[in-house]
């Protein structure tokens, strides 16, 4: 396309590796505009089985990475003078869950709030900071879960399960999220801070 792209490796709940990664950004392409928040996990586990390890490693990449990544990107938008746009990336679950997923309900909850809070703090700075809650998308996150525990067979059985209910009668693709991403990115967003615009298919309805 024509286009410049550029990457750096980091953990998304360390501190140094987030601030690594936004000053590399700054430093590459001459300051940040947009952060979206993307990295997330959701193993599948019963609330009962959920180990104090499994509860701060959810939380850690789903929410306080997030949180880290849009304070660190803030504060470079702020300096800047021309504000910016944070996108993060929430779920349904943030709103309603579906059940052995306590810990990744958490997450996406508090990142709903999350978002809101910022957006109330860094308007003024002309930072909006908004949200994308997917329901059921056919990533690669999802075919890889028979490698946490779920088999190929009961993970085809909760996405039936879940598809059964969307409205639209089927997953959504990633292509379809991010169209919104660039929505809320965009200048035809300019008049939108603290919402979670949700995109899945109606599930919610159902």
């Amino acid at each position: 396309m024509g286009r410049r792209g550029e990457f750096v490796l980091a953990d998304a709940c360390k501190r140094a590796d987030i601030e690594k990664a936004v000053d590399f950004a700054v430093r590459t392409f001459g300051g940040i505009d947009i952060l979206v928040n993307n990295a997330g996990i959701f193993p599948f586990s019963p609330a009962l089985d959920v180990s104090e390890a499994l509860w701060d490693k959810v939380l850690g990449i789903n929410l306080k990475g997030a949180f880290l990544f849009a304070q660190k990107a803030a504060k470079k938008m702020a300096a800047s003078g021309k504000g910016g746009r944070i996108v993060n990336i929430a779920s349904v679950d943030g709103i309603h869950p579906t059940g052995n997923l306590a810990h990744y309900d958490a997450s996406k909850g508090g990142l709903v709030m999350l978002t809101k809070s910022l957006a109330l703090e860094w308007g003024r700075s002309g930072i909006m900071v908004n949200a994308v809650a997917p329901g059921s998308i056919a990533t690669p996150g999802v075919s890889a879960m028979s490698a946490a525990g779920v088999s190929a067979e009961q993970m085809a059985e909760i996405v039936q399960a879940v598809n059964a209910r969307v409205p639209l009668g089927r997953a959504g693709d990633p292509d379809e999220i991010a169209k919104v991403v660039l929505f809320l990115a965009s200048d035809a967003a300019s008049y939108m801070t603290g919402e979670t615009v949700v995109v899945d298919g109606g599930y919610l309805l159902s």
